[in-house]
């Protein structure tokens, strides 16, 4: 699985931990969970850097719309702690891919 690849499946699994906790979905997202997924994929997706994309925290560039960052942002908080937990390799993989990117935000 490449960076870009794990980088999507972490987002996403995220808003589904989200949804699930807080929004009482079981298989579908809700519909504001749903598009908020679509966003975040097509971003990553489309990241002006490909696969030296440094994690979103660290980017110098906010490709994120202000109303989607502060959703995400309310999802990683939600999620991120359970993470490990729930879904600890792509957790580690993250905070992996999180300590490789430099202080400019480059990989």
């Amino acid at each position: 699985m490449t960076r870009l690849e794990r980088e999507a499946r972490t987002i996403e699994t995220m808003i589904h931990l989200y949804c699930h906790n807080l929004h009482g979905s079981k298989v579908e997202l809700c519909p504001e969970c749903a598009e908020l997924r679509d966003y975040a994929l097509l971003r990553v997706e489309r990241c002006r850097f490909g696969a030296d994309k440094p994690v979103c925290a660290k980017c110098q560039v906010h490709c994120y719309r202000r109303d989607m960052r502060d959703r995400v942002r309310a999802v990683m908080r939600h999620s991120g702690p359970r993470m490990l937990a729930r879904h600890p390799v792509l957790a580690i993989g993250h905070l992996i891919d999180s300590a490789r990117s430099g202080r400019d935000g480059r990989s």
